[in-house]
Parts: C-alpha cells; sequence; structure tokens
C-alpha cells in the first residue's frame, strides 16, 4: 500500500542561513566573542533557566499572614547615591543649593504659632498642604535671590567728609553718561508752580502746572506723550493703573484724559478736589475736597464706592499706605486720620503736632509714617499698632510737602531746599541727626516723589520741574511681571486683563491685611448660637449618625448617604413635632377658659 509522502520531503534542502550570512562588522566598543566556531556566528543568545526553588512564592488570596508581618516602624529614607557625569567624576555639589533660614523666614507669610482651636480632621489636612506649599515657596523665593544681581549703592564720603555739601554737579560728572542723563531741569516758569507724578512702571512722567499746562513725557528718552492746555487751574495729577490713562484735579471737577490728551470722562460728582491718590491693587481713585469729603471713585466700572465726610474741614493733605492701602489725611487741629472706603468713620485718629499737619509721607512697607507740622516739627511715628513718635527733629522752616523712596529715604521740601535723610536699611526708620543731601532750587517746592527703579527724585517748584540724582534711594530689581519698564503695548494690555480679573474688593481694605486669612473665632461661636436658637437644637451636639457597614454591595456611597439623610430627616421631624406641641401647649394655656370654640381658632397663631 503506497503511503503519501510528506510535504516538503522531495524538496531539496535549502543551504544553511547561518552559513551564508554575512558576518557583521565588529564595532570597537563590543567584546569579541569566544568559543564560537571559526567563520560561524555566534548565533541568537540563548535564555538561562532560573532556578524556580529559589524563586519566592507568591501568596494566596486568602493568606493574611503578609498582613502580620508588616511593620509598623517607618521607613528609612536611603542616603543618595552620589551622581556621577559623563567623564565619570563625581559632583562636588550633589543636591539643591543651601538656603538660610533667615532669608526663608523673611519670604515666610504663614505664622505657625496660631493654632485653631479644635480643627476638624479636613481642615487640619488642609491646613498641613498649605503649609507645606507656603513653605516650598519661600524656599524657591530665598533660592532665587540668587539672579538678583543688582545691588543698591550709596553716597559715601571721605574721612570726615559730609554727603550733604556734595552738589549734583559733582555727581553727575562721577557718574556715567546715561545716568547722567537722568538729572535734567525744565524751565517752565510762565506756568508754574507744579505737580507731579511718576507712573508705577517708573518710566513716564506727568506734570500739571497751576495755570492749566498738562504733559506727559517718557522722561528717560525725553519722547513727548502728549501736551495741553486745560484752561483752567490744576491743583493735582496721577496715572491710574497705566500709563495710558491720567487723572487730572482741575479748579472744578475730575476729568481723566489718555496719553494722547484727548478727555475721556468729566466725573462731575468728584468736585474742587485738592489731591488724588490712586489705589492700584484695589483700582480706586481716592479724592480729598475743599468741602472735607474722602470720595472713592472705583475706575474699572465708574461708580463711587464711598463718599465720606472727614468733618474736620478743607482737606490739602493726603496721602496712601502702600502696604495696606489705607488713606491717611492730615488736619489743621494736629491730628493725622486713617481711612477705609468700609468704614463711615476713621479707623485711627493719631494726634502729631500741636498745631495743623502741612505733609505726611508713608515708606514702602507701612511701617513708619513721618509728619510735618506749622510747629515747624519733623517726627516719624511707628505704624505697627503703638501709633507712637520714633524720633523727632526741629526745622529752621516747616517742611511743605514729604516723600519715601523703595529704600526707605525721606525726602523733605522746605522752602526753595530740600533736605534729604537716610537711615540704615529698608525697613529702618531714617535717622533725622544729619541729612544725607541738600539741594537748593530756583522756586520754592510744590510736589515731591521718588521715581521708583531709580535714583532720582523728581521735584516740581514754581520754575517747573527738576530730576536730582539720588544714590541709593530706588530698588535696584524689579519684577517683569508686574512692574516692568520696558514692557511692550501687548504686554500691557496682557497686564491690564491680569490686574483687573485680580482686583482687590474695597471691603477688604482695613489696617492689618494679614487679619484676612485668619479665622474669626468669636463670629463663629456667634454664627452657631444663632443658628442653634434658629432650628430649635444644636446639630453639633451630639455625634453625627454612622451606618453599621454591610454587605453583599450594599454599603455603597450611595446607599450610606441615603441611610445617613434619612436619619437626619427624621430627627429633623421629632423636633419640629416637639416644638409644635410646645406651641400649642402655650396657646392652650394662653385661652381663657369658658370661651366658646369658633371656626376661626384654626387661623390664630
Amino acid at each position: 500500500m503506497e503511503t503519501v509522502p510528506e510535504p516538503g520531503s522531495n524538496v531539496p534542502p535549502k543551504k544553511d542561513r547561518l552559513q551564508t550570512k554575512k558576518k557583521k562588522p565588529r564595532r570597537y566598543w563590543e567584546q569579541e566573542t569566544t568559543g564560537t566556531a571559526a567563520g560561524a556566528s555566534p548565533g541568537p543568545p540563548r535564555k538561562r533557566k532560573r532556578n524556580r526553588e529559589l524563586r519566592p512564592q507568591k501568596p494566596k488570596k486568602n493568606d493574611t499572614s503578609k498582613k502580620f508581618r508588616m511593620s509598623k516602624k517607618p521607613r528609612e529614607l536611603k542616603s543618595p547615591r552620589p551622581q556621577r557625569s559623563l567623564s565619570g567624576a563625581q559632583d562636588p555639589f550633589a543636591g539643591p543649593a543651601p538656603v538660610s533660614v533667615e532669608v526663608v523666614q523673611k519670604y515666610c507669610r504663614i505664622d505657625k504659632s496660631k493654632e485653631l482651636p479644635h480643627p476638624k480632621t479636613k481642615t487640619r489636612s488642609r491646613l498641613v498642604v498649605a503649609e507645606a506649599q507656603e513653605e516650598e515657596t519661600s524656599v524657591r523665593a530665598a533660592r532665587s535671590e540668587l539672579l538678583l544681581t543688582e545691588e543698591p549703592g550709596f553716597l559715601e564720603g571721605e574721612d570726615g567728609e559730609d554727603t550733604a555739601k556734595i552738589r549734583q554737579a559733582d555727581i553727575v560728572e562721577a557718574v556715567d553718561i546715561a545716568s547722567a542723563a537722568k538729572h535734567f531741569d525744565l524751565n517752565l516758569r510762565q506756568f508754574g508752580p507744579y505737580r507731579l507724578n511718576y507712573s508705577r512702571t517708573g518710566r513716564h512722567l506727568a506734570f500739571g502746572g497751576r495755570r492749566g499746562h498738562v504733559a506727559a513725557l517718557d522722561w528717560v528718552t525725553k519722547k513727548l506723550t502728549c501736551e495741553i492746555n486745560v484752561m483752567e487751574a490744576v491743583r493735582d495729577i496721577r496715572f491710574l493703573h497705566s500709563e495710558a490713562l491720567l487723572a487730572v484735579a482741575q479748579n472744578r471737577w475730575l476729568h481723566i484724559y489718555d496719553n494722547q490728551g484727548i478727555e475721556l470722562h468729566c466725573v462731575r460728582r468728584c468736585d474742587r478736589v485738592t489731591r488724588l491718590e490712586f489705589l492700584p491693587f484695589h483700582f480706586l481713585l481716592a479724592t480729598a475736597s475743599e468741602t472735607g469729603f474722602l470720595t472713592y471713585l472705583d475706575v474699572s466700572v465708574g461708580k463711587i464706592v464711598a463718599a465720606l465726610n472727614a468733618r474736620a474741614g478743607r482737606l490739602s493733605v493726603m496721602t496712601q499706605n502702600p502696604y495696606n492701602a489705607v488713606i491717611h489725611l492730615g488736619h489743621s487741629n494736629g491730628t493725622v486720620s486713617l481711612w477705609s472706603p468700609a468704614m463711615k468713620e476713621p479707623l485711627v485718629k493719631i494726634l502729631c503736632h500741636r498745631g495743623g499737619v502741612r505733609a505726611v509721607a508713608v515708606d514702602s512697607t507701612g511701617m513708619h509714617m513721618a509728619t510735618s507740622g506749622l510747629d515747624h516739627q519733623l517726627k516719624v511715628f511707628d505704624l505697627r499698632g503703638t501709633f507712637q513718635p520714633l524720633s523727632a527733629r526741629t526745622l529752621p522752616q516747616g517742611a511743605g510737602h514729604l516723600a519715601f523712596s523703595q529704600r526707605g529715604l525721606l525726602a523733605a521740601g522746605m522752602g526753595d531746599v530740600v533736605n534729604i535723610w537716610a537711615g540704615q536699611g529698608k525697613a529702618s526708620p531714617p535717622s533725622l541727626e544729619q541729612p544725607y543731601l541738600t539741594h537748593r532750587l530756583s522756586g520754592h517746592v510744590h510736589g515731591l516723589q521718588f521715581c521708583p527703579y531709580e535714583d532720582v527724585l523728581g521735584v516740581g517748584h514754581s520754575g517747573g520741574i527738576t530730576s536730582m540724582l539720588v544714590p541709593g534711594a530706588a530698588e535696584p530689581n524689579f519684577d517683569g511681571l508686574e512692574s516692568n519698564p520696558y514692557r511692550s503695548r501687548k504686554q500691557r494690555q496682557e497686564w491690564e486683563v491680569k490686574a483687573l480679573l485680580e482686583k482687590v474688593p474695597a471691603e477688604l481694605i482695613c489696617l492689618d491685611p494679614r487679619a484676612l486669612a485668619e479665622v474669626d473665632v468669636i463670629s463663629l461661636e456667634q454664627a452657631k448660637k444663632e443658628r442653634a436658637e434658629r432650628l430649635g437644637y444644636d446639630p453639633d451636639a451630639r455625634t453625627p449618625f454612622q451606618p453599621k457597614p454591610k454587605q453583599k454591595g450594599r454599603s455603597s456611597t450611595a446607599s450610606l448617604v441615603k441611610r445617613k439623610r434619612k436619619v437626619m430627616d427624621q430627627e429633623h421631624r421629632d423636633k419640629i413635632r416637639q416644638s409644635l406641641e410646645q406651641q400649642l401647649q402655650k396657646q392652650e394655656k394662653a385661652k381663657p377658659t369658658g370661651a366658646r370654640p369658633s371656626a376661626l381658632d384654626r387661623f390664630v397663631r
């Protein structure tokens, strides 16, 4: 019987592919294989057989021995292995750079010494996460100080030399060309005296004369932005949130102009304005008038937020605290009052002088306030709760204008002389013993302001505008996302949108802005008490109902919530039923005995 031949049995055998395959050239980093026959390829690597006896066995599903083998001791952190570079050398500075504890404490904004009374588990976990995030943020901010390459300079005299005798001409000759160009004089005697204001970025300057001259320019490049004559007396001038808008307090009303000199608004509710202050984080324009009213105008929506009557006569002295946005008003009776739009009465009243107050200034940290009065006294007060004078000095002539720089320097304008006093640092009060610089002008001073991020003091006087060089006055490093002097038009527009989204409500202005992040325990207890009186029982008095777990999928989240709600509703019904029974008992007791029942008794409550 013939059998079917197997398929492929008569096919001639193919040549061995391993023998016919070309041998790949060996690279210099590959090791030469040994133990292979000459002219034969080693072939693919064989898999090694693992010893199954040494392999650990997996625990079964029902094996509960693993629970008892788990140790409760914390896992010890292994020391990181030394990192090596491509060359094989060990990194001598492994890990993050060390940061000083004092520098980290400077950026920390959470006071861990204060704890909430009996916080719940969920609240405690949230607080722990917030503290961890805050600590990480403060460490990053402290480490980023290495990127602040600019350092504040200062004017130091030789042995025994008084820096107050150094003239502006000597400083201009000693500095570089770019810094020397920042000192200039504008001779504008025809329309003076002048009030001036720098923008938040420190790049633009606006000034207005008493006889109607209003102008704005890029004072670094000396490029004139706009120049108009309003044909009316100008009392004060201020930039709004950007250099594109300008607020001018004219003789009768408040006017808003753009950077082309076009009048956009005329606010007639703010009349006879004497001083202006703009709060950049709240978009509020504060105005002080001759009628004694302090008015807050929200420039983002164009509405009057608050109009407060100071009841102290004409208001001609006003400044703001950059730290907490509180307005400081100086009065003719020698007092300084602190105002917030959320309160109709002053937050604090400080008796500063025996005569009327002529000028008030607050430093950038919000810790110190300088005042000058008709009694020729110049005083520096502590605003950290004590409101007591730290130092005082009697001047030969009363200072009519005061200004603080970003580094804590204090400038005072007395007639046609400007004196500048310096302190030990940014957070320390200025020393009033010896002036740091002195300069005489060609007219009487009518306005003072330090330029942000520039060692420049702008002075408006009856003869025009003077830009003085004051070494060590400004902060050398700026935040490019907040106040960038070199931003373009597109960057400014994007910044305006973000600033409007992050606008702080006017109701949050208070003396201590850190108190906004704290919990008002007294109000919380009062709210709990009122809630218990309204419901008739205290819902937090007893522990909430916790249902027992059930088997076969009957302990899902939805079923647990339904059971809790059912018990809660039943308790609420019982409480309502008890309260209704008590009311009925009171009504029955109040009814006179022997009275005939009526069908209208059902409507009696």
